[in-house]
């Protein structure tokens, strides 16, 4: 599995020792529950990107001290009585929560009647680099149809209605839970609703916290599906630049900025450029959010899918304020069609929320809810992701070096290497839709990026996406693109 700490190779103090109170804060706090097994050293140092020695040296001394356990062919345990407990200690004090200001809730919004804000309609194509679509042949069906099964047969209650609408209990648990381990995100399972789907999560939120007229920030370029919930409601957009480190906060300071209500971002993995927001200025936004009384809504839709690097902690763990609206969706990381995602929100909001989430469906699907808290909760979810990760990583490698091939300096690359998309700018005098045009004709499907953009948009810039083909296809579709640029 993967646990998430900040070490800093930097920093005065060893390596180790970081990893040491890293790991013995988590467990003082809660992080780590007692019983609760810990990764491998070998894993750890993995994901971490540090040796296993200093891992190990780590985990030694927790062992020396009572903090953890082993049994022998099973792994490293964190104590079920802990010697803080003995000793009847407070671990860690907690942090006091810095109140955020009143957010004014929002009439529903009006019905949608311009159809410019529905879906850009996808290329079809023998080849479809089109951002999107996980690798479904990969999916564990088998396993999946075991699971629904399970509970068709021996849990009648998954067909019935439900009084409470935040969804099934056992699988925010275990959402929670997962979420603290592998995103660094603090909630308990009171904080989190189960919702259909990320966009079901933008409508709620926009239609709770937006009056027609309030201001929204967003990342430029950005998501269109937050865009479009954003302007159905009425509000009015603020376009705020990103560059390689992410959103430029400082822009949300200047004297033409107008009173923002939310700002929307995707801090771990920018769509569409693909940018990691730095730390600096992860600490600068929520530092303006509360300063401002302005929440954050994270959207933190591919940030599994890091190809060796270090996992990114969520911007919500970085928060001292209540000022973020953390939105998570398996869509991604398991198939579109299960739709069930999100919201951890923050506890002043939860009760409206939920009574808003009753009334839009009244509940998410119990037998797929069910179905989904064994996956994760036996192990499957996070074996899957790894599997997913070396698989899309290898995809995504394999069409960086078919671009770098065939094109040489007359593409040029963007964003970090994670997700499930890449974006790139092409150098050439051929204009976006006859760039498209060719592509259809040689039976290769892409996405022009000018969409994404409020303003005027950089020319020639595309989002290619990799997740669902063989390194065949993706060698192949590179290859017919090639021949645009070579017949130009």
């Amino acid at each position: 599995m993967d646990f998430v700490i900040n070490i800093d190779s930097q920093a005065a103090l060893p390596l180790h020792r970081q990893v040491y109170e890293e790991l013995r804060r988590a467990i003082l706090s809660g992080r780590l529950a007692p019983g609760q097994r810990l990764p491998s050293t070998r894993s750890l140092s993995q994901s971490l990107g540090i040796s296993r020695a200093t891992v190990t040296q780590s985990y030694e001394q927790l062992l020396s001290e009572g903090y953890l356990e082993t049994t022998r062919g099973s792994g490293t345990f964190v104590c079920h009585q802990i010697p803080d407990d003995l000793l009847g200690t407070a671990p860690i004090e907690s942090i006091p929560q810095v109140a955020s200001s009143s957010i004014a809730l929002s009439a529903y919004g009006e019905s949608l009647t311009d159809s410019s804000l529905f879906r850009l309609p996808e290329p079809e194509a023998q080849i479809s680099l089109s951002y999107g679509r996980p690798a479904f042949d990969k999916f564990p069906i088998d396993l999946w149809r075991k699971l629904l099964s399970r509970h068709c047969c021996n849990s009648p209650d998954v067909l019935d209605y439900t009084n409470n609408s935040m969804g099934y209990r056992p699988l925010r648990e275990a959402i929670a839970s997962y979420l603290a381990r592998s995103r660094a995100v603090k909630c308990n399972a009171e904080q989190i609703i189960i919702i259909g789907g990320s966009q079901q999560g933008l409508d709620l939120i926009t239609r709770l916290l937006i009056n027609r007229g309030d201001w929204i920030a967003v990342e430029e370029p950005g998501y269109l599906g937050a865009r479009r919930a954003f302007l159905a409601q009425g509000a009015c957009l603020f376009p705020v630049s990103v560059d390689n480190s992410g959103l430029i906060v400082s822009n949300l300071t200047t004297s033409t900025t107008p009173k923002i209500k939310l700002i929307y971002v995707t801090p771990s993995h920018q769509f569409p450029t693909g940018a990691l927001l730095s730390l600096p200025r992860r600490l600068e936004l929520l530092a303006w959010a509360q300063n401002s009384g302005v929440m954050i809504i994270e959207d933190d839709y591919d940030s599994e899918y890091r190809y060796g690097e270090r996992p990114i902690p969520a911007l919500q763990g970085l928060d001292q304020g209540n000022s973020v609206i953390y939105v998570g969706t398996f869509s991604k990381v398991l198939f579109p069609a299960l739709r069930l995602g999100y919201l951890v929100i923050p506890d002043n909001l939860v009760d409206v929320f939920t009574r808003a989430k009753w009334l839009a469906d009244r509940q998410s699907s119990l037998l797929e809810q069910h179905a989904l808290t064994d996956f994760i909760t036996e192990g499957h979810l996070e074996r899957h992701i790894r599997r997913m990760r070396s698989l899309y990583g290898q995809r995504r490698q394999t069409l960086v070096q078919s671009l770098i091939y065939h094109f040489a300096d007359q593409v040029k690359i963007l964003g970090e290497n994670a997700g499930m998309h890449l974006m790139v700018k092409m150098h050439t005098t051929l204009s976006n839709e006859e760039i498209v045009q060719r592509a259809a004709q040689v039976g290769v499907g892409i996405t022009a990026a000018h969409p994404y953009y409020l303003k005027t948009s950089p020319s020639r810039e595309f989002v290619l996406g990799y997740a669902e083909l063989n390194e065949q296809q993706i060698q192949e579709g590179v290859r017919r693109l090639a021949q645009i640029f070579n017949n130009a």
